[in-house]
């Protein structure tokens, strides 16, 4: 009989446009075990920055929900920063990347890339 862990879930959202562009990332790379790990760290002018980035290891706390085969993975420290963040793709002639709508971000700075 093995020991089964639960994994906590989180309420961050991601759209299937950026779902769709982790997918083509990931298959460029020619990797299945990756997942979209994303993070809140200290920093920025308004104390903290966000941290998107593909991770292979699932750590202990993690929160972890599936879109549709992509898994997006937040540290549990960063949960209650990010719950009702919407993780987005811009394709436009003015932005590129993927983008975080956080209505828990009180106030933003120059950067864009901070909230406090």
């Amino acid at each position: 009989m093995s020991e089964t862990t639960e994994i906590a879930t989180h309420g961050v959202n991601l759209t299937d446009f950026a779902a769709d562009k982790v997918r083509t990332l990931l298959e460029q790379e020619g990797r299945d075990d990756l997942r979209l790990r994303v993070a809140v760290q200290p920093g920025g002018c308004s104390g903290l920055i966000y941290q998107l980035y593909f991770d292979e290891r699932v750590l202990e706390g993690d929160a972890l929900r599936d879109y549709d085969g992509v898994e997006v993975v937040v540290d549990k420290m960063s949960v209650p920063y990010l719950e009702g963040a919407t993780i987005d793709f811009a394709d436009t002639i003015e932005k590129q990347g993927f983008t975080i709508d956080n209505p828990n971000a009180g106030s933003s700075c120059a950067c864009g890339g901070s909230f406090g």
